[in-house]
């Protein structure tokens, strides 16, 4: 198996490019981020050349989180600062090479939220593909982020469906379907087509995967025999540094 670094929690004490660093000294077959704008891009760009390790992806900014917004694209009237955060999103990937950004809905519910979102990602997919970029949607849980617009991956693939675009692909995080639809390696098999990239942590919280309710020893196993060999991507939270935390990476790599 190969696995990528998400250092929007890993090494997210150090900079960017540092964190980078870091994740190819542990091992890691690759890295990917969550909000990189703060860091130069040109610097993460030779951090990633230095070290050998592609960029998997990065998110679209969340709007204005104090005001609590987790996201734009779904959100009725806000449609022209959704699009600038997709092109700021799509650029950075560009410059840093990162082969994928994820689209964040936002806050919002509805026919009309439906109708915004798929809009914006017909925009985004169109501006990705003159880069050979991917457009990822991710459903998140109801109990980490109440009145998120995507929470299934039935939804998600439905609203991928309505955008029609070859280059929009599923988040599948095994984390969050757990929480709100289990059978994850059916639903795995399934949706493999339509998936874009994985990601893992423990359930119920959310800590590194060797722990929980979730035996990712056969997940992975499975997602191996179905030849699946994209790096997987390590999203989880620990009050512990890191580097403490890679037992796991040492078993299953």
């Amino acid at each position: 198996m190969k696995f990528s670094a998400n250092l929007g929690f890993l090494w997210n004490d150090r900079s960017l490019p540092d964190a980078v660093r870091a994740a190819k000294r542990a091992g890691f077959d690759a890295v990917e981020c969550h909000w990189p704008y703060d860091a130069p891009a040109e610097e993460v760009r030779a951090a990633l050349s230095e070290t050998g390790l592609p960029m998997l992806g990065l998110n679209t900014r969340r709007g204005d989180v104090d005001a609590g917004d987790n996201g734009l694209s779904a959100i009725p009237g806000r449609e022209a600062e959704a699009r600038a955060a997709i092109d700021e999103a799509v650029a950075y990937a560009v410059d840093v090479g990162a082969s994928n950004v994820h689209v964040m809905a936002g806050f919002a519910n509805g026919p009309e939220a439906e109708k915004t979102f798929v809009a914006n990602l017909q925009s985004a997919c169109e501006k990705a593909s003159k880069h050979a970029v991917s457009i990822l949607i991710e459903p998140l849980n109801k109990y980490d982020a109440p009145g998120y617009f995507l929470t299934t991956t039935e939804q998600a693939i439905n609203v991928m469906d309505a955008v029609g675009a070859d280059n929009v692909k599923l988040m599948f995080d095994c984390y969050h379907v757990q929480l709100m639809e289990g059978d994850l390696t059916h639903r795995i098999r399934s949706l493999l087509p339509r998936i874009g990239h994985i990601q893992f942590a423990s359930v119920p919280d959310r800590g590194p995967p060797d722990h929980g309710e979730i035996n990712y020893a056969h997940v992975f196993r499975v997602i191996a025999e179905l030849g699946y060999t994209a790096p997987l991507g390590a999203e989880y939270k620990s009050n512990t540094p890191t580097d403490a935390t890679l037992d796991w990476l040492l078993k299953w790599r």
